[in-house]
């Protein structure tokens, strides 16, 4: 590995603050999330992240400001310790590119990433009070997350406007109910934490968005449900109690005498439910349904006609 003040573009006077910024910087630029199968930028972030490692720890920094071991972390004199065990010596703490370039491939070689930095600093801990565990543990710390997962869920309308939960079964086989937050909408996906691909820095997340299905004859309209409402004659004319639809089932409606097409009766908190846990309407429309072909409905507007000028403020007659 180069020195890790260049990598990270410090001098060696500075102080953890500003290799921690340094670092910061590269690692949001240079982060496989980021930059999937950009080989560049993969290399830059897993130099960058080593450097970081090695002098984010005061004992290992100090080390190698004494020339006990090397930019890999190897020490300078290894008695016994041959061709090296640290970054050096072909041995790689991310296992090399992922595959097809996702970084939730990535996966430490060669056995777990304290029995690495175990080999590399095992010597070190009787003499120098362990400076190697924080090390592996920043290394671990610092290794990409899986990939997150996305996935799309169709609600019925009834149980959106309801919150009623849902279940889904994810890639991985697992099953979950999921409980809807009060207000969502598909724009934003629900994050699930750890329920992605597997990664050496733990989990992604998965991604849920959800969609509400469209419904026979519910319309939403913002937080309020619109119904077109049938009535018949007598009903509009004379008026009556009718049973309405809701998404939390049948209602008991009054409608007026004198109710014509179009009228709307409302009914509160019948709608979808707000981010503040309150509910919108259902908006039922008149909608008058006249016979076809009824003999006695013709024989009465016959002898009684409507002379009003129902259209006169439409600017017609």
């Amino acid at each position: 590995m180069k020195d890790p003040y260049t990598v990270l573009g410090v001098p060696r006077a500075a102080t953890d603050a500003e290799i921690k910024k340094a670092y910061r910087k590269i690692a949001k630029d240079n982060h496989p999330d980021r930059n999937a199968g950009n080989a560049a930028k993969l290399e830059r972030f897993k130099e960058a992240s080593a450097a970081n490692t090695l002098l984010s720890d005061s004992d290992t920094r100090a080390r190698f400001d004494r020339g006990e071991i090397d930019a890999d972390g190897n020490p300078a004199a290894p008695a016994g310790f041959g061709g090296g065990g640290g970054f050096g010596g072909g041995r790689d703490p991310f296992g090399g590119a992922g595959r097809g370039g996702n970084s939730s491939t990535f996966e430490f070689g060669g056995g777990d990433a304290g029995d690495l930095f175990s080999e590399l600093f095992g010597r070190s801990r009787s003499s120098h009070g362990g400076g190697g565990g924080g090390f592996a543990e920043e290394m671990r710390r610092q290794a990409p997350k899986g990939a997150d997962v996305a996935y799309r869920l169709a609600v019925p309308f009834e149980e959106a406007a309801t919150l009623k939960p849902q279940r889904i079964t994810l890639r991985n086989g697992k099953t979950l109910d999921l409980k809807l937050p009060p207000g969502f909408a598909p724009a934003k996906p629900l994050r699930m934490g750890g329920q992605g691909e597997a990664g050496p820095g733990g989990a992604g997340d998965a991604l849920i968005t959800l969609d509400v299905a469209p419904h026979r004859f519910f319309k939403r309209d913002g937080d309020d449900i619109r119904l077109d409402l049938a009535v018949t004659l007598n009903e509009a004319v004379d008026g009556a109690k009718v049973r309405v639809p809701t998404v939390d089932g049948p209602v008991t409606l009054t409608v007026a005498p004198g109710s014509t097409s179009g009228r709307v009766l409302r009914l509160r908190g019948r709608g979808f439910t707000r981010t503040d846990g309150t509910r919108g309407d259902l908006l039922a429309t008149l909608v008058v349904d006249l016979p076809q072909d009824d003999a006695e409905l013709r024989a009465f507007t016959t002898r009684w006609q409507d002379g009003r000028k129902v259209r006169a403020s439409l600017g017609v007659d």
